[in-house]
């Protein structure tokens, strides 16, 4: 590990000796019949938060707690040590006439990054801590390589997601973040289930590469001698499950897109996708409304979270607008004027400065594209954006009231869109053709068009009813709870690429 200008970690030629010395240690251990790596349990009565909580209750108590030390402080007879569980930290104390004396004198050698048990009881030291007073220590796991320096942590990030291990025992607010992660998606399955959704998984692998604009991964089946697509979307399996009388299901998933990375996107992700029968689009706004505000109450015990910049407001009751409303509003162009007419639509789009090149010139990929360039990164309080164009939209039903349109949202928040929804499209005949325009984008060298499932627009002949259908990436949701600005920080191991 190269020496580095935040003293991330000791200098080359110290850690060398420091490996030497910790391996010098082990096998002094071994040699002496007292490997750590042959322990196989350890009964822990408490955890050191817990031990916090209820200091009153357990001063004087005895107590067996185990976790990693990092940090040493010795004063001759007696030594200081602080431990860390998944809770937290407490400090021990071990003194050497209270312990055997052999027992203090292994204790003495442990390094930073043990990882111990300890018998004792809890007690307040003379300066107030709340503290474990060591009557056995016992050495659990031996730590091999050396910590980040105490005072500067992990903070290289590229490291900090090469070596998440490292990242989540030396800084807290890394742990924090999946923390609020995992209460969001516990909040979410709490929330669906006490609607009446079911939870259901289906397959990763696919003959077909469906269900969302995106190039896929593709991998080969060796029995089958076929290939195969990691899915781009749960959403073509879910709506069978509607037309199979199901009603309310949802699945948490991951999802592989074989494009870039950058700071909101990662090649495998996950997403939430439902669908419920018997609604439509302003369901799938009020679900979709109900788990970011319930969650953000529920995990921060308020609705104000901060996020890119911006104090986002998620006080039910997020604004609504149509995107023509929107691109009028932020854009200063009335698409709805010359709705339907390409040649003005286009013009409208130039005027606003939009690039249209390499796109179909029609009016709905003009009112888009004026949206998407023009508009989305001025959306900073929570929005739905309503009735997209039908060229965008290929899964999506046809407004009645306008056949330009479908009746499809997004929820955009500081810029980025948190969540995609339908009044699901159920005529098959309607699917067929959507279909077969997405494959002759995929024909002539489009590799994120839809692929044609015929098995799905046969599904649709068996009938689906009015159904709402809503997808949202868990990640985004994630960053904006724990306010951070890069899906890294809230991806476990995030894809990276490979050390030359």
């Amino acid at each position: 590990m190269a020496e580095e200008k935040n003293s991330n970690a000791p200098r080359e030629q110290d850690v060398s000796e420091i490996l030497k010395v910790r391996r010098d240690k082990l096998k002094a251990l071994q040699d002496a019949g007292r490997d750590p790596f042959t322990v196989t349990k350890f009964d822990v009565t408490h955890h050191t938060q817990e031990i916090k909580d209820n200091f009153d209750a357990l001063e004087g108590k005895p107590v067996s707690v185990a976790g990693r030390l990092m940090s040493k402080r010795g004063m001759g007879k007696v030594s200081f040590c602080d431990m860390q569980d998944r809770t937290g930290r407490i400090q021990l104390y071990a003194r050497k006439d209270e312990m055997d004396e052999g027992v203090y004198n292994d204790f003495k050698k442990y390094d930073i990054g043990d990882i111990v048990g300890v018998n004792g009881e809890v007690f307040r030291t003379q300066r107030g801590e709340m503290s474990v007073r060591c009557k056995e220590v016992t050495l659990l796991s031996k730590s091999l390589q050396p910590l980040p320096e105490k005072f500067h942590g992990l903070t290289d990030k590229e490291l900090r997601y090469r070596q998440r291990y490292v990242d989540l025992i030396v800084n807290p607010e890394s742990k924090r973040n999946f923390e609020i992660r995992s209460k969001f998606v516990s909040y979410l399955r709490r929330y669906l289930d006490s609607l009446g959704f079911m939870e259901v998984e289906t397959p990763v692998l696919s003959p077909i590469a469906g269900g969302a604009t995106a190039r896929p991964f593709i991998t080969h089946h060796n029995a089958l001698d076929i290939d195969m697509y990691m899915r781009i979307a749960t959403e073509l399996h879910l709506k069978r499950l509607i037309v199979g009388g199901m009603e309310r299901v949802y699945e948490v998933g991951r999802i592989f897109r074989n494009e870039g990375m950058d700071t909101k996107h990662n090649p495998e992700f996950t997403t939430c996708e439902l669908y419920q029968a018997y609604t439509n689009l302003g369901g799938m706004m009020d679900i979709l409304e109900n788990i970011l505000s319930g969650a953000a109450k529920e995990i921060h015990d308020s609705y104000k979270v901060t996020w890119l910049g911006h104090e986002v407001d998620l006080t039910p009751g997020f604004r609504r607008l149509t995107m023509a409303d929107a691109v009028k509003e932020y854009a200063g162009a009335d698409f709805m004027a010359c709705e339907g007419d390409a040649e003005a639509g286009v013009a409208l789009a130039k005027a606003a400065g939009v690039d249209m090149d390499g796109v179909d010139k029609t009016w709905g990929n003009a009112l888009y594209e004026t949206f998407d360039q023009k508009v989305e990164e001025k959306l900073a309080q929570p929005t739905f954006i309503t009735m997209y164009p039908v060229e965008v939209s290929p899964l999506a039903k046809r407004s009645p009231a306008d056949p330009y349109l479908t009746e499809r949202y997004e929820l955009f928040i500081c810029g980025c869109e948190m969540g995609n929804a339908f009044s699901e499209l159920n005529d098959p005949i309607d699917q067929y053709e959507r279909f077969k325009a997405q494959a002759a984008k995929r024909a002539n060298g489009d590799e994120e068009a839809d692929m044609m499932d015929e098995d799905f627009v046969l599904a649709l002949e068996y009938g689906m009813p009015p159904t709402g259908g809503l997808g949202f990436g868990i990640d985004r949701c994630a960053m904006m709870l724990c306010g951070t600005d890069s899906i890294r920080d809230v991806i476990l191991f995030p894809t990276m690429k490979p050390l030359e």
